[in-house]
This record gives C-alpha cells, structure tokens and sequence, in this order.
C-alpha cells in the first residue's frame, strides 16, 4: 500500500459515517446516500494531494456537501429552491419495557419528520451541529458560508423545528 493510500484511509476513513449521515439528511435517501458518498471518497481521493491541514472532518464533509448539491441540481433542482411553507409544515433511554420503547420510537419519528421539513439550506446545517457536532467554524468552512450565515440559519433552523414539532403535537 502505497504512503498516499495509507495516509488517505487514515484521515477519510474514519469520518464515513459522518459522511453518510449528512449525505442522508440532503439526499433524504439512503440508496442516494450511499452513492454520494462513493462518488465523494472517490473525489476526496483523486485530489487528495491537494489537501493541506490537520481536518480531514471538515474537508472531506465539505466535497460530500458538494457532491451532494451537485447531484440535487441535476436530478432534483426543485429541492434546493424549496422554502419552509408555515402551513404545509404543519403536519432517554429506558428500562426497555415495549411502552417506553414505543414512546421513543415515536419521538424519534416525529423529530425525523420535523427535520425532513426543513428546507435544505437549514437542515444542512442543522445536521452538521447537531447531529455530526461541528463548530461554527467547521460549518462554515464546510458549507462555504460566513460564521454569521450558520449562526443565523442554525437560530432560523431551530425555531422552524420547534413550529414544526409543535404543529404535529397538537395535530395529535
């Protein structure tokens, strides 16, 4: 194996998962996201040489976000133009005993359904902070934005979660 290929597989390797998971979440598919996410490894590869620094998190998350927006435009352009509409959005671990566990699958479902809800752009960065535990910074290395532009979204992000959950709790 060569120095590269080791080098390689010891900075992207161990970030799949994160790669992935953000894929999902933009994608809103798990076949999509696996794809996404071959096609990024495979570009992370090809230009690995260029990479300079210490984060391979940030970088290799950044071409996934990019392989990623670049499949949406060709196959799913209406997507990424999607705002939150108000009224179309308007739809810890237990002992294990079956009502606690139903309790917590149906919590996880409807946090599911609020993120799916966002518009891309906020469940983008939703998902890196929240889910994948990146600073501010990483975010907006990543997503290619001021550090002002993830604190807003991440606040606007938020808040449309919050309307969201609780329009589905009193639909209940």
């Amino acid at each position: 194996m060569s120095d590269t290929n080791r080098r390689f597989e010891e900075i992207a390797l161990p970030h799949l998962g994160a790669a992935y998971n953000l894929a999902r979440w933009l994608t809103r598919n798990d076949h999509d996201a696996e794809d996404m996410v071959q096609e990024a490894y495979l570009r992370a590869f090809k230009f690995f040489d260029s990479f300079r620094g210490d984060d391979g998190r940030a970088w290799l998350l950044a071409i996934v976000r990019n392989t990623c927006y670049t499949w949406l435009k060709q196959n799913r352009i209406q997507e990424l133009h999607d705002s939150f509409d108000e009224d179309m959005h308007s739809e810890a671990d237990s002992s294990g005993d079956p009502q606690s566990l139903m309790l917590q699958n149906a919590n996880k479902e409807l946090l599911n359904r609020g993120i799916e809800a966002l518009p891309l752009e906020f469940r983008e960065i939703l998902i890196m902070r929240e889910l994948e535990d990146l600073s501010y910074k990483e975010i907006a290395t990543v997503a290619d934005i001021p550090l002002g532009t993830v604190m807003s979204r991440l606040a606007r992000a938020r808040k449309m979660l919050r309307g969201s959950l609780e329009r589905i709790m009193q639909e209940r």
